[in-house]
């Protein structure tokens, strides 16, 4: 029965090229844009690779002051103190980093000037993200202890300014202090891990940044094991009511959220002070929006569909009169369009791999790297049986219950 069904599509697709070329195209455009913009959300907040860990921290990037009986009420980014005082003793956290923003630096290298994005961290920072180390060595907490004026370099930034050299041990002007270069690792897009220069945290000119609570600092705070989030997620929010500040009057109460990177993303997003940041809204939004962008294709097709299958009434209405019950009909059909859309799928899964292919070499966003894993491809298949349903079941039921006399009269 089902080699049978499996003919009668294929004859029936050869039959109607032009039919079934425009129900294709519509297929493979909707399923190109789902699946690449499916591949970019998965790897931003569910990431492998050098945020490999990431299912096991937490990262915070804003904090809130306000007082008891005053209006007054600040929000912004960590300074250092705040980490280093009070989240780097999280009892459920087993590494804590301070990392600063990647901030745009000119770095004077013999005749050349060029702009790039230099983030100063801690020795934990390394511990953290899985970075692919190229040559050299990533410096250690002694090296952050001493305030040694070493430095890592990304791949790409080590061939612009040591175009056909020896990587190790250059030295190079950035803000006008002096570093050597001791490692260089692999080029990485995602948040935690862009920048195009690393240096410790205690290089910078200035050790002002020790005293601030307020600060253009980043906490990753990576837990034992995932189980251990809610008991570290729920001890930042007790140690935030024991910040103490330098003028209890103007600000004597602290909230401080530890956040996945989807709720991290959230709470920047919407402004969401909840315990989850607005995470679980995010993504519902994020569904409904693909779900509608999908359902305007699927509307089409059922239109398009509804045209082929009254075509096909004289058919219909015979294996009525032989006894073929609806349910026999409406899985034909069904199947048909499912058929047609597993086609698209692996169509659009090609060709969403060479828009991401295009997309790592384009520039558009540097550094990327992003492929069609095994999760995408699950995803992209759930998408194309959806449309399959979608776009089949509503005209084959309709033209499944109609009489066979007035089918094969093609009243319809």
């Amino acid at each position: 029965m089902f080699r049978n069904y499996l003919l009668t599509a294929w004859k029936v697709f050869m039959r109607r090229k032009l039919f079934t070329a425009i129900n294709l195209l519509c297929i493979v455009l909707t399923l190109v844009v789902l699946m690449v913009v499916t591949a970019l959300l998965q790897n931003t907040f569910y990431p492998t690779g050098v945020e490999g860990k990431s299912e096991r921290y937490l990262q915070m990037l804003m904090v809130e002051s306000s007082h008891t009986g005053k209006g007054g009420q600040r929000r912004g980014t960590l300074g250092y103190k705040l980490i280093d005082q009070y989240l780097k003793p999280l009892k459920h956290a087993e590494l804590v980093s301070a990392t600063t923003f990647p901030m745009p630096v000119s770095v004077y290298q013999q005749d050349q000037v060029s702009s790039l994005l230099m983030r100063h961290t801690d020795a934990e920072y390394w511990k953290i993200l899985d970075f692919t180390l190229l040559q050299g060595r990533l410096y250690d907490a002694e090296d952050v202890a001493q305030g040694r004026m070493v430095a890592v370099l990304n791949e790409s930034t080590a061939r612009l300014l040591f175009p056909g050299q020896s990587w190790l041990g250059q030295k190079f002007s950035a803000g006008g202090q002096i570093f050597t270069v001791i490692g260089v690792v692999r080029d990485e897009m995602h948040v935690n891990a862009f920048s195009d220069i690393w240096a410790p945290v205690t290089s910078q000119p200035s050790s002002d940044y020790r005293s601030k609570l307020f600060g253009g600092f980043v906490a990753i705070m990576m837990a034992r094991s995932p189980a251990e989030l809610p008991a570290l997620r729920k001890e930042i929010m007790e140690v935030a009511k024991t910040v103490q500040y330098d003028d209890p009057n103007i600000f004597n109460v602290t909230h401080m959220w530890g956040d996945s990177k989807l709720a991290l993303f959230a709470r920047t997003l919407l402004n969401d002070q909840t315990e989850d940041g607005g995470a679980a809204t995010l993504l519902t939004w994020i569904i409904v929006l693909m779900l509608l962008f999908m359902a305007l294709p699927a509307l089409n097709l059922v239109n398009l569909n509804i045209g082929r299958i009254l075509e096909r009434s004289s058919e219909i209405g015979v294996r009525k009169a032989f006894g073929a019950t609806s349910r026999q009909l409406v899985g034909q059909l069904v199947m048909e369009n499912v058929l047609l859309c597993l086609i698209g799928g692996a169509i659009g899964l090609v060709l969403a791999a060479g828009v991401l292919w295009w997309l790592e070499g384009s520039g558009l966003i540097p550094y990327l790297q992003v492929h069609l894993n095994l999760a995408v491809f699950g995803y992209g298949l759930l998408i194309t049986l959806v449309f399959g349903v979608l776009s089949g079941v509503i005209p084959a039921w309709k033209m499944s219950r109609l009489a066979p006399v007035h089918a094969l009269k093609g009243n319809t």
